[in-house]
């Protein structure tokens, strides 16, 4: 996921994409804890992709406060 395509969605569309990257994390660390993970490198992304989202949320709302 590009920061461009983060943010061309609207606040509505990340929280919700949020929260879907979180399910899938939580699910990435219990596949890990029980061995089942085969692609490790998606735990990284999803950290990745969580924490790009999380920033420009914080961009939008000090915008749309100044």
């Amino acid at each position: 996921m590009k920061a461009t395509d983060v943010r061309a969605k609207t606040l509505d569309e990340l929280r919700t994409e949020l929260e879907g990257l979180k399910k899938e994390q939580f699910n990435l660390r219990f596949q890990k804890a029980t061995g089942q993970l085969e692609n490790t490198a998606r735990v990284r992304q999803i950290r990745r992709d969580i924490a790009r989202i999380q920033t420009i949320m914080r961009e939008q709302r000090v915008s749309a406060n100044a």
